[in-house]
């Protein structure tokens, strides 16, 4: 691995951090700025739809998401450069929120993987171009909600 190498690694890792970071102050101009035009992304296995653009997803999950403390944490990222242009990665992950009273006052806390492909610009910066969430693991106030109980 090359110097190259490691500083799109590290640029990669602040661009999740601001991922992470954004989402969870509702910084949604910050927030949709860390992907690319035309990102895809996946998080079907919770019934969501498959959204195709960074558009879509601004329209998608803010809305979800007001007035909900959220804490969203990546660990552990596996990286790979595949190309002067283009990486994946895999990250661990786990979140919480907290729904207002007045809308429930639900906690869910969930744990799984982000499994990411990512392209850099023209400008040099690294976006995500495919974000798919895979989870392990759901709890609504503390019972499991996924996978199902056996």
């Amino acid at each position: 691995m090359d110097t190259n190498e490691l500083i799109a690694i590290e640029q990669i890792r602040q661009l999740k951090a601001r991922y992470f970071r954004s989402m969870d102050q509702k910084d949604w101009d910050l927030w949709e700025q860390v992907f690319t035009e035309d990102v895809l992304i996946d998080t079907t296995q919770e019934g969501s739809p498959l959204i195709t653009s960074r558009q879509a997803f601004r329209e998608f999950l803010p809305p979800m998401l007001e007035n909900v403390k959220t804490v969203h944490h990546g660990h552990t990222s596996e990286i790979k450069i595949t190309s002067p242009t283009s990486a994946t990665g895999v990250w661990a992950m786990e979140d919480n929120l907290w729904w207002p009273k007045s809308a429930g006052g639900n906690h869910l806390w969930g744990t799984g993987w982000y499994f990411e492909k990512y392209e850099k610009q023209d400008n040099g910066k690294w976006l995500i171009a495919e974000l798919v969430l895979r989870r392990i693991r759901v709890e609504m106030n503390g019972k499991q909600i996924f996978p199902a109980s056996e």
